[in-house]
């Protein structure tokens, strides 16, 4: 096959060259279907809670409380980390730190497959990360890993996770809070 341009420079190209786009208002995206919110949901809590050393990424936008929503979003963002028996795993900033990332406790968008290689992440949740950021953090991690990853977005979400979650703000974490304690019970965990 002839060279294609730098799309193809990754052994695995971005979803949007595969026919992947971000769901419309009030759905969701599961691998490459458009479904419900609740139903993507309600997906989203089972990986979590099946999966070997699930962890949250949160970034800046929740990390620190520069207004009332992000210091409401953390704190619930901590409620869902405890309901999914998640690890957190902070990115609290942008700038490239390689080789020197302390993969043990930071992750950095330029480099997330270093963080998630380091401690086996088979599942993931990214929030609170810009989104220029979180596409370049989700293309690595889907070119590089075997990681199912997760965009809970306050905009449009990303194609390039697995599963993306868009428009969610305080009222939807809340909601996938008690769905993610629904589906744990139904798990029996």
């Amino acid at each position: 096959m002839a060279n294609q341009g730098p799309a193809y420079y990754s052994p695995y190209p971005a979803a949007t060259y595969e026919g992947v786009i971000t769901p419309p208002e009030g759905k969701a995206l599961l691998l490459e279907d458009v479904v419900d919110e609740e139903t993507a949901m309600r997906e989203v809590a089972r990986v979590m809670l099946t999966s070997e050393n699930a962890t949250i990424f949160p970034g800046p936008q929740v990390l620190y409380g520069w207004n009332e929503e992000a210091k409401k979003k953390a704190t619930l963002i901590k409620e869902m980390s405890e309901v999914l028996n998640a690890k957190m795993i902070p990115m609290y900033d942008y700038r490239p730190k390689y080789p020197k990332i302390d993969a043990e406790v930071e992750i950095n968008p330029n480099h997330p497959n270093l963080t998630i290689w380091h401690n086996n992440i088979k599942a993931a949740i990214f929030i609170g990360v810009h989104c220029h950021y979180a596409n370049v953090a989700l293309k690595i991690v889907r070119a590089e890993t075997d990681c199912y990853t997760i965009a809970i977005c306050g905009l449009s979400g990303h194609e390039d996770a697995m599963a993306t979650l868009r428009d969610q703000h305080s009222h939807e974490l809340e909601k996938f809070i008690k769905i993610a304690k629904e589906v744990k019970a139904e798990l029996g965990k």
